[in-house]
């Protein structure tokens, strides 16, 4: 079992037929779900899974909404950034997470792996998000 950082392979598709709305003020809900080092997620995850999510106090299955920033050009390259998901006074451990569509089927965006596995015992567990650059954002297409 493994967490990689990807972006689902169903999602670059699925961005061509017009799946997914990034657009912060009128666009989908996209969630962050937490997920233990028994979970495996990567390019071929489709869609948003319960198996081996984490569990923990305030942090509840299927995660919480992301705030996204609306995608601009960073030179040639369209960035899409969120702002940092805290799960306040949690007592939850993650080794990564999953970001997904709970507007569109639940369809996943991608995953992420945080190199070991990350705890917070009734406090703040923050997922930061890189900068918005176009060698540094979490979502970007040269």
């Amino acid at each position: 079992m493994a967490i990689s950082n990807a972006v689902a392979n169903s999602f670059k598709q699925e961005l061509l037929v017009g799946t997914h709305n990034f657009t912060a003020s009128s666009g989908h809900t996209f969630k962050l779900a937490l997920y233990t080092s028994s979970a495996t997620l990567g390019a071929s995850t489709t869609a948003y899974v319960t198996t081996g999510q984490s569990t923990g106090t305030n942090y509840t299955a299927g995660g919480a909404n992301l705030t996204s920033v609306t995608p601009v050009l960073a030179s040639s390259t369209a960035v899409c950034d969120f702002t940092e998901l805290t799960f306040g006074t949690a007592t939850v451990t993650a080794r990564g997470c999953l970001i997904y569509n709970s507007s569109a089927s639940n369809k996943a965006v991608c995953s992420l792996d945080f190199g070991s596995d990350k705890s917070s015992t009734a406090g703040n567990f923050t997922v930061v998000f890189p900068s918005p650059t176009a060698t540094g954002a979490i979502i970007r297409l040269a």
